[in-house]
């Protein structure tokens, strides 16, 4: 069969965050500059290679000291890893719609196998005669699990950051 590649179609994608902050309420952000891809035979992603990554000096939380915080040593730094990266090694159907993927997430020099929901809306073709294929992706990771170990008590007990990190990514990809 043959294969097809699919490229991630930015203006209509978004890579987003979530970490709850004082142990009460979620800071969001969002990963700005970012690529990734898709290899397929044909239109089956079951059977797929699909690799990922993010520009972590985009980060982008809508505060400049929070983002420079957050490039620093204290979480990715950003001065010697620029990119997290992802690789799957399976992309498996659940039931429906849903579907699990699979694979290795590299964030601060560190690798991890990593499991994460998917959920497939379908291909579609646009206006302009372009085969989109969409994807919803809310996961959870943990933060410490790459070393981002950064935190600070509070006074009333907790701490301020969140160590469980809730990933919500939009993806559209299209057909080459």
């Amino acid at each position: 069969m043959a294969t097809t590649k699919w490229t991630i179609d930015p203006t209509h994608s978004e890579i987003g965050f979530k970490v709850k902050h004082m142990m009460f309420t979620n800071v969001s952000g969002k990963f700005l500059t970012y690529d990734a891809n898709i290899i397929t035979e044909g239109d089956d992603f079951t059977k797929s290679t699909i690799e990922f990554s993010a520009d972590i000096n985009s980060v982008d939380t809508r505060n400049a000291d929070r983002d420079n915080h957050l490039k620093s040593p204290d979480f990715f730094d950003a001065e010697n890893h620029p990119t997290m990266t992802f690789k799957t090694s399976s992309f498996t159907k659940a039931s429906g719609e849903n579907y699990e993927i699979a694979g290795d997430l590299s964030l601060r020099g560190i690798t991890k196998f990593v499991k994460l929901p998917v959920e497939f809306s379908g291909l579609m073709t646009d206006p302009w005669g372009n085969t989109k294929a969409g994807f919803t992706i809310n996961g959870k990771i943990n933060r410490k699990d790459w070393g981002l170990n950064w935190n600070s008590a509070l006074e009333a007990g907790g701490v301020l950051v969140g160590e469980e990190v809730k990933l919500e990514i939009e993806l559209q990809f299209v057909k080459q």
